[in-house]
């Protein structure tokens, strides 16, 4: 799958190593994939709590699974990387993205507030966005982007979903119009929807059956997209040109 003609946003139902194996080539990659085995272990406690919401439906990654991941994509990926991480796996993303022979950076802090409800300890209320790029010169001339991002808690939010908002943000720091995003793990699809809003092309792969679900019904509702105005490409005359005084 490649090229640049106009097509509604794509989730398929399955693991992403087979559902998007057809996948050529994309501008970018954007995702909020699993977290690593401590951020899970936590998740699993809170269940212990009356009125904790359902347990994750997808496993931990380890070191293992990030390079699998980032060496999967690396060689189909026309642009950036833009993925969400725990602070357990920084590091191997960061030596995942090297090991591809992409650019990478300090890690991007996107905070949410929150509280921690079993009140032993600080609140988590930080997840990093790792972030990397081909070793070019186009995008050594992207331009400068933001070294951190709030992401509001939404209403009927789901777990371990991200802000609309957010995502959107993130499309326009990381694509141009047009450009094909995926999400190999796209959850409800918010990265889907936020692409097809900013006027990109998207596709992405779910594993869980009950998400998926929610994830093809979600696309299909209405969305405004944005409307982007080309620059003008001559000089404009202004009212009085030409008139003079006397």
């Amino acid at each position: 799958m490649s090229g640049r003609t106009t097509s509604p946003p794509e989730v398929r139902l399955g693991d992403w190593r087979e559902v998007l194996a057809d996948v050529v080539e994309v501008d970018a990659v954007i995702c909020d994939p699993p977290y690593g085995a401590r951020t899970h272990a936590g998740n699993a406690r809170m269940h212990e709590i009356p009125t904790a919401r359902r347990s994750l439906a997808y496993d931990a990654w380890e070191p293992s699974t990030v390079d699998g991941f980032v060496c999967s994509w690396a060689p189909r990926c026309r642009g950036w990387f833009a993925c969400m991480t725990s602070d357990d796996l920084i590091g191997a993303w960061r030596s995942a993205y090297r090991a591809a022979g992409l650019y990478d950076f300090a890690p991007v802090v996107i905070t949410a507030p929150r509280v921690r409800l079993v009140g032993d300890g600080p609140a988590s209320c930080a997840v990093y966005l790792m972030v990397a790029r081909p070793r070019s010169v186009r995008f050594s001339r992207w331009g400068a982007l933001p070294g951190h991002y709030r992401a509001p808690i939404e209403r009927g939010s789901h777990i371990g979903g991200k802000p609309l908002g957010l995502m959107r943000a993130l499309v326009r720091d990381y694509t141009r119009r047009g450009d094909l995003i995926v999400d190999p793990c796209a959850g409800y699809a918010t990265t889907l929807r936020a692409a097809v809003i900013e006027g990109r092309r998207a596709i992405g792969a779910e594993i869980d059956t009950e998400t998926h679900t929610s994830a093809v019904e979600r696309l299909a509702q209405p969305y405004t997209p944005v409307v982007y105005f080309e620059p003008l490409t001559g000089a404009q005359g202004g009212l009085f040109d030409g008139v003079t005084d006397g």
